[in-house]
């Protein structure tokens, strides 16, 4: 394939047109430019403060279109379970019903653009849409070419079959004109009467031609032999049946006679007196300057090849279609034209060069959506194995990693594009760790919707990002128990350790606990750090205590300060809370515990002191410590002495 460099296309900003000085920040699917303060020399004037965004891709922001975008992936996704080791004849049917899929999802998008387009009041929207339904109509023309060039592959024969279905569904404006004749009060004498008969003619549309003709016979009595002769030409024209016994080459034989037939009575002049019926009559034959001279009802160069082949040469075979497809583009076009993009494209398919086909459509189009969906399928026809690109990936992944790139820069179809990366065995996964840790995490919904897509594929790394940017979210949102069910979640200790702090301070601050079923319901969670299993085991003496298990509940409370689970600086806490049990009329703390607790009091005040030597504390705040300090020794000592009277007794 020819490399060939292409003129990118002009975008106009308002800000450049002033001679301004722009900057600009790249995004996934778009910039951002903005004016800057930069002068140049000479300049005057200070830097504004718009922002322009400059979009790649406008289409996926189209309403109606998203539909076209949503529908495809559902067929995509179908294709993609189409298993390998079917035998390939068997796979065709399927392939061919596949395309058809993907071009009625094009033709429905194309019918809701036209009848919106028709509906608007709003002139700018009616243009839009209306470029979007021509770009449409090109994407249906190439796609239904290739599936008759490639996906069904027609030998000789059936090929011209195909290609008359191919343009009569696209020059469809007959219909209308036909309709509008034959609603009219006398068809035979309407002015478009003669150009819908020749128009059905052009497209091989036989039946229908005769049918109106009889309607100007009925007229001309005079001229009844005439139309008779002609009505029996038609009739007799041999078109070839796939689905019969006749051969090709039976075909070609009665064609041949059928053709010998029209030309002798073109030469015996048996339609001189009526100037329509030997037009007609010189399209039987295929006469190539009569056929030019219709251009206005042909329309385009390959229905002029299509009906060249129809009356010259209907046994054509598939490598023959480049030498009439060249051919007929350079008699059909005026001297002075030049072949436009789509001209080009559908040449290189009548060439049978589909990576052509591909880059050609890849340049004229203003999104992956047709080649991404297009090579996907020709890959699994096996039409795309001899072409490898240079950088690492295949020309199928390469432009499927492209369109579902687009794809995630809008809010809701990057769901789409996740399927996408997945079915790219080479670089999905690594395209899709990219892009997932650029999406905006809006909303808790949208990200536990992230989340699941990452714990699915096992993408622990982003699943531990996204934890951990919703954990500190939610802390600085004050939402405590928001922010340390992310953490757990992110399986991140220090994190969770600095959330269970903020749980610490807030009870220190209020006296209960926030967010209890949480810390009730942490289970082996709590074992992700020292300060959460604190945090949980700490909730659990509250519990023991309020249920009346006092015993437990003390030896839980010890626990914690001797196991130096507790941080230090709640150890005043964890005292005052003994304070209660020491004062119990039953003896709880045995004479050791009680020891202790003595010891961690005294280990707490020796680093009190310490610190109240080296930082200036207000002095209320200090005659509380040491309220509480003499409250506990006292609390302590006396149940040390219960303690001891009680064991003595028991020994005793």
């Amino acid at each position: 394939m020819e490399e060939v460099d292409v003129d990118p296309a002009i975008t106009n900003i308002p800000a450049a047109s002033a001679g301004k000085h722009l900057g600009f920040a790249w995004g996934p699917g778009d910039i951002l430019v903005y004016e800057t303060i930069f002068k140049a020399s000479g300049a005057s004037g200070s830097g504004g403060s718009h922002i322009h965004e400059v979009r790649k891709d406008e289409d996926i922001y189209s309403p109606i279109l998203r539909k076209l975008f949503n529908e495809s992936h559902l067929i995509f996704v179908g294709l993609q379970t189409i298993r390998e080791d079917v035998p390939g004849k068997n796979k065709k049917p399927q392939f061919v019903r596949i395309s058809k899929n993907y071009r009625s999802v094009i033709r429905a998008c194309m019918e809701e653009l036209k009848q919106v387009a028709v509906s608007t009041k709003d002139a700018a929207v009616a243009t839009q849409y209306g470029n979007q339904v021509s770009i449409l109509l090109a994407i249906e023309l190439i796609w239904n070419l290739c599936e008759v060039l490639f996906i069904d592959a027609a030998p000789a024969g059936p090929l011209l079959l195909h290609l008359l279905d191919w343009v009569r569904l696209h020059k469809a404006d007959v219909y209308e004109k036909a309709r509008e004749v034959l609603q009219s009060e006398s068809p035979a004498e309407h002015h478009d009467y003669w150009d819908v008969v020749v128009s059905y003619v052009l497209q091989g549309r036989l039946e229908e031609a005769r049918q109106m003709l009889v309607k100007q016979a009925t007229l001309q009595p005079a001229a009844r032999n005439m139309y008779r002769l002609m009505d029996t030409l038609l009739s007799k024209m041999p078109f070839y049946n796939p689905a019969g016994t006749q051969t090709l080459t039976e075909f070609d034989v009665k064609w041949r006679h059928w053709h010998e037939e029209v030309d002798r009575c073109l030469q015996d002049n048996s339609f001189a007196s009526n100037q329509h019926l030997e037009l007609i009559c010189k399209i039987l034959v295929g006469d190539e300057d009569t056929l030019l001279e219709h251009r206005d009802l042909l329309g385009t160069w390959y229905h002029f090849l299509v009906t060249r082949l129809l009356f010259c040469h209907p046994t054509v075979k598939p490598t023959e279609l480049h030498y009439y497809a060249q051919s007929c583009l350079t008699m059909f076009l005026d001297s002075r034209s030049v072949p436009e993009p789509l001209d080009n494209i559908l040449l290189a398919a009548f060439e049978f060069d589909i990576h052509q086909v591909i880059k050609d459509c890849s340049i004229a189009l203003n999104n992956w959506w047709f080649v991404a969906h297009l090579t996907d399928l020709m890959d699994h026809c096996k039409l795309l194995q001899s072409h490898n690109l240079h950088f690492g990936s295949n020309l199928r992944e390469f432009l499927l990693l492209e369109y579902a790139s687009g794809l995630f820069t809008h809010h809701s179809l990057w769901q789409l594009a996740v399927d996408y990366f997945d079915h790219c065995p080479g670089f999905g996964r690594v395209y899709l760790a990219l892009q997932m840790e650029r999406v905006p995490l809006d909303t808790e919904r949208k990200a536990l919707k992230v989340l699941r897509i990452c714990e699915q594929r096992k993408m622990s790394d982003q699943v531990r990002s996204i934890c951990k940017v919703m954990a500190m979210r939610a802390l600085r949102n004050n939402r405590l128990g928001s922010a340390l069910s992310w953490s757990i979640r992110a399986k991140d200790a220090a994190l969770a350790t600095l959330i269970s702090e903020r749980f610490l301070q807030d009870y220190c601050a209020r006296g209960t606990f926030s967010d209890l079923d949480l810390i009730d319901n942490l289970g082996p969670s709590m074992l992700l750090s020292d300060r959460l299993t604190f945090l949980g085991k700490y909730r659990e003496f509250h519990k023991l205590y309020g249920e009346k298990r006092f015993r437990e509940a003390a030896k839980l409370l010890l626990s914690l300060m001797t196991a130096k689970i507790a941080p230090r600086s709640f150890w005043m806490t964890l005292l005052t809370d003994a304070l209660p049990l020491l004062e119990q009329k039953e003896v709880i703390f045995t004479a050791e515990q009680t020891y202790e607790l003595m010891f961690c009091l005294e280990e707490l005040t020796s680093s009190l002191n310490t610190t109240a030597a080296s930082a200036d504390r207000p002095m209320q705040e200090e005659d509380i410590e040491v309220t509480k300090v003499e409250l506990l020794r006292l609390a302590l000592a006396r149940n040390l002495a219960m303690a001891i009277v009680n064991e003595g007794t028991i020994e005793a």
